[in-house]
Order: structure tokens, then C-alpha cells, then sequence
């Protein structure tokens, strides 16, 4: 990998400095996508359906307002994607036992083989990065990115991370 001014001060940074971590983020994330975006398209779906079947496969028995949190799109938006991944079988939706209107949605069998499918070629590249920069930096690295994440976001996914908190 390229050299990119690494040595500098974390507690005074230029503004080159910062472009290049915004560079660095577009370009980390079109190649964490490229894969996954040409199996969608494969399927006639694409990012908007993956950030769902993620998700819902993520969160089993998330409730459709739930993941309109999480994602923060319209609810015509997700309207329009879920009701493609229930038409294709890859999501269901169940009623919830305490409250009838919420919907509950869950991955369907094949729904479950494509998010693994997808997550599989993006752990890949997460792993061969993790492994090339060591551990030092990857902790640096979940520092950085959960600065820049909400806190909310935060504490869904340490409770994800420690089901008895759920």
C-alpha cells in the first residue's frame, strides 16, 4: 500500500490531511462494494436491497420501523425494496404477537444464502486488511469509525454484540 503521510499528529490535522481520509473512505468503500454490486446486479438488485437483506439477516425479527432507523430512508423507499426482496423470496414479514401492525421481518432461506454469500466476499477483503495493518491499527481503525457513528447506532450494536443486554 502507498505511503500516505502516516506520522502525523492525531491532535492537529491539516486539511490535506482530512481530504485524504475522505479520499481514503470513497475508494475503501466503492472497492467494498464492487463485488457484492455485481451479484446483485446479477439478480436485478443493488445497494438499497443489500442494505436490507443485511440488516434483516443482522437483526432477525426486526420490525420495519426499527430498520427505517437504522437505514434512515423514507418509508416509501424501503416500501418500494422490501416489497422487490418479499416478491423475490428473499425476505419474509410476520405480524408481531404483542402488536398485529407491526411487522416483524425475518431472511428467507435463500435470503439467508445471499446475505452470507455477500458478507463472505466483504469479510475477505475486511480480514486481508485487518491482517496487513495488525492489530494496533485496526483497533485505531473501530476507534475512528465509531467516532463517526452515532451514539445510538453505538449501543445497538454492543447490545448485537452481547445478546443478554437485548
Amino acid at each position: 500500500m502507498a505511503d500516505l503521510k502516516s506520522g502525523a499528529n492525531p491532535l492537529f490535522l491539516r486539511d490535506e490531511e482530512l481530504r485524504q481520509g475522505i479520499e481514503l473512505l470513497f475508494y475503501a468503500y466503492r472497492d467494498h462494494t464492487a463485488e457484492a454490486d455485481s451479484i446483485l446486479a446479477e439478480l436485478g438488485l443493488g445497494r438499497a436491497h443489500h442494505r436490507v437483506i443485511y440488516f434483516v439477516g443482522r437483526y432477525p425479527g426486526i420490525s420495519v420501523g426499527e430498520l427505517l432507523d437504522i437505514l434512515r430512508i423514507t418509508k416509501q423507499s424501503l416500501s418500494r425494496v422490501l416489497g422487490e426482496l418479499l416478491g423475490a423470496g428473499l425476505v419474509q414479514q410476520r405480524k408481531g404477537a404483542r402488536d398485529r401492525r407491526q411487522r416483524l421481518l425475518s431472511l428467507s432461506e435463500a435470503g439467508r444464502a445471499l446475505e452470507q454469500r455477500l458478507s463472505d466476499i466483504q469479510c475477505r477483503r475486511l480480514a486481508r486488511a485487518y491482517r496487513r495493518a495488525g492489530a494496533e491499527a485496526v483497533a485505531g481503525f473501530r476507534t475512528v469509525l465509531g467516532g463517526m457513528t452515532e451514539e445510538r447506532d453505538l449501543r445497538r450494536m454492543a447490545a448485537r454484540a452481547d445478546p443478554g443486554e437485548r
